[in-house]
């Protein structure tokens, strides 16, 4: 059974920095690209940053230049390092992970999310 476990999210004041980690463990060949999304109150899912295995990233444009999303595949674990936080980066925030299971199937997991709350 694959999991993906989130760590790191809390309270902070505007301008604060926090940093999340999000570990998967259980029975896999590998993981390719791996994703942090976010759901605020009142709003859909939204991609924030993915990586891709060899270290391609791209973000949402409200958090280039602030958030910076990195890979560690030894560890299997992704961290989101989030600088400058604002009131509106309050979310709930989700890793995502494409988890190459077989050599025919690559299925995506979720994490339980971790709260993330700026406040101003």
């Amino acid at each position: 059974q694959v999991q993906l476990v989130e760590s790191g999210g809390g309270l902070v004041q505007a301008g604060g920095s926090l940093r999340l980690s999000c570990a998967a463990s259980g029975r896999m060949l590998g993981i390719n690209d791996m994703a942090w999304y976010r759901q605020g109150p009142g709003k859909q899912r939204e991609l924030v940053a993915r990586i891709t295995v060899e270290g391609r990233t791209n973000y949402a444009d409200s958090v280039k230049g602030r958030f910076t999303i990195s890979r560690d595949n030894g560890r299997k674990t992704i961290f989101l390092q989030m600088n400058s936080l604002k009131p509106e980066d309050t979310a709930v925030y989700y890793c995502n992970a494409a988890v190459v299971e077989t050599n025919y199937y690559t299925n995506p997991y979720w994490g339980q999310g971790t709260q993330v709350t700026v406040s101003s």
